[in-house]
């Protein structure tokens, strides 16, 4: 927070103690890689999805560890979708990459959209969201 008030329009640079821990910490956590772990047997999976303008990303967790990190850019075709239907990609691009850590097991998916609820409420579906 000290180097986002820095940022500010009219702030004045002023470099202090509180400045210099913030931007050593930033610099630590930039350089050192989360952990990743292997899946324990069972005992269930959660994978939480994002989709933004650009891409989709999701993330495998299991007993709140990380387990692996997945994204990728929009096709050409896609950057034309409704927030709704990327969001569904985005869950779907989880699904298909992790697969063999999922068949069989129990998965809780959290995503940020809300709009993705319309999808159970809706009569009919459209193809791409069928597939």
């Amino acid at each position: 927070l000290p180097l986002t008030k820095l940022m500010r329009k009219g702030e004045k640079f002023i470099w202090n103690e509180e400045r210099e821990k913030s931007f050593e910490e930033l610099k630590q956590r930039l350089v050192s890689a989360p952990v990743l772990t292997l899946p324990s047997g069972s005992g269930g999976f959660q994978i939480y999805s994002d989709a933004s303008k650009k891409g989709l990303g999701c993330v495998l967790m299991q007993r709140g560890k990380v387990i692996a990190y997945a994204s990728r850019q929009l096709k050409p075709y896609e950057v034309n979708y409704p927030t709704h239907d990327l969001e569904l990609a985005a869950v779907v691009f989880a699904l298909k990459i992790w697969r063999h850590y999922l068949y069989g097991e129990s998965c809780d998916i959290f995503t940020d959209h809300k709009s993705l609820k319309y999808i159970f409420t809706q009569r009919e579906l459209n193809m791409r969201q069928r597939r």
